[in-house]
């Protein structure tokens, strides 16, 4: 009974409101399921979510319900991921096209890592020469300091003072060389999954210009 008199009342409210050109209302069933029109939102509406009705009675626009604090940090999250994601393809994007354009044939990108490679090298090897050079001054100048010692002499301040800079030299040589060789190996890496995506890439151009 509660019901029908509540959805009379409702179709009544709705019928004489029609005649309010263009005055829209807002539509809402409550926990229990029953309908309801009214002019004025309630609170109650904005926690379920509701509809906003035309004069004749039409869906306008539909609101969705006040959603808690959890779920906007979800859905804050799950903005945050999408747009990261978004993110890296828009960058492996940028950067097949900017492999493309820069090597047009496979070759030119292998002669390419080539150089990468060896230019490490290089820059390894010339470490490794200064370093035995240096490894060599100061083995000499232990060899006079331990002379002096023997002998009862004082080791001069600035024999000391080259002693000192020639074992940081050297230990700041030997962490440049595994740095180098790390980086020689990353490189390598790096490069062998360029030239795999670059043959990728290729594949689906041709394929693309078959079709």
């Amino acid at each position: 009974m509660r019901t029908t008199v509540i959805l009379v009342a409702t179709l009544l409210f709705a019928a004489a409101g029609a005649g309010a050109e263009g005055h829209n209302r807002y539509k809402w069933k409550d926990a229990e399921g029953n309908l309801h029109f009214d002019d004025v939102l309630p609170p109650e509406a904005m926690r379920i979510g509701y509809d906003i009705v035309n004069s004749n009675g039409i869906v306008v626009k539909h609101v969705d319900r006040l959603k808690t604090a959890a779920e906007l940090k979800a859905d804050e999250e799950a903005a945050a991921k999408k747009a990261e994601e978004k993110r890296i393809v828009d960058e492996q994007t940028k950067a097949d096209q900017q492999t493309l354009a820069a090597y047009p044939t496979e070759n030119e990108l292998i002669d390419s890592h080539k150089a990468q490679l060896a230019m490490l090298d290089q820059n390894i090897h010339a470490t490794e020469i200064s370093l035995q050079s240096q490894e060599k001054s100061l083995t000499e100048m232990l060899s006079h300091a331990a002379d002096l010692d023997r002998n009862g002499q004082p080791v001069p301040k600035t024999l000391q003072s080259q002693i000192d800079t020639l074992r940081r030299n050297i230990e700041q040589q030997k962490n440049y060389i595994t740095n180098k060789t790390q980086e020689k190996a990353d490189t390598a890496k790096k490069n062998e999954a360029e030239l795999e995506r670059y043959r990728l890439l290729r594949a689906r151009a041709q394929e693309a210009q078959q079709h």
